[in-house]
């Protein structure tokens, strides 16, 4: 199996990527340098490999320079979810700290149709949804999500017309899509 294409430009081979990443979490969470760990440490970075190389890469092998641009992309999603994450930890409290609990709370479930193509986009908008405190992905069918809600003001983003922020931001990061 070649490291370049054609056109003689480096890629990445999905599986052996996938590979040096598991082990190298490995080493740095376990902390251990011995035979056995770092043993225990390649058996289970190759198991996870083997399950697991395409569903990130989807089975296909990308050019070295758009994977770090995606990387770098999903590192600054995660930093625009972190701040989702605050503010809406900010609402839940109001919530719970408020006088008048039952005039804020609204809880619903919305039904909304994404424009996301790949399952794993649709998967990390899933997760996203749930990270953020009041909102819960309950179910995904084909291209609609069913999403629980606390208020009006936590599905607000999920709920209106067209893509919300989020959807956008997952469009951006796994598939080129623009903010």
């Amino acid at each position: 199996m070649s490291i370049c294409d054609d056109a003689g430009k480096i890629k990445i081979m999905p599986a052996s990527f996938t590979f040096f990443v598991m082990f190298s979490f490995w080493i740095v969470m376990s902390g251990k340098w011995d035979l056995f760990h770092l043993g225990m440490g390649v058996f289970s970075s190759g198991l996870v490999t083997w399950l697991s190389h395409d569903l990130l890469f989807e089975g296909h092998t990308r050019k070295l320079g758009g994977t770090l641009i995606e990387i770098a992309c999903f590192f600054r999603y995660l930093l625009w979810l972190f701040g989702q994450i605050v503010l809406a930890n900010f609402h839940i409290a109001g919530l719970a700290l408020s006088l008048h609990p039952r005039k804020h709370l609204d809880p619903h479930i919305i039904k909304f149709r994404t424009s996301l193509k790949t399952d794993f986009a649709r998967f990390v908008l899933a997760n996203s949804i749930t990270l953020t405190p009041g909102t819960v992905s309950v179910r995904i069918e084909d291209d609609i999500f069913y999403v629980h809600a606390i208020s009006r003001r936590s599905s607000a983003d999920l709920a209106g017309n067209g893509p919300g922020e989020m959807e956008r931001w997952v469009a951006w990061v796994f598939e080129g899509g623009s903010r």
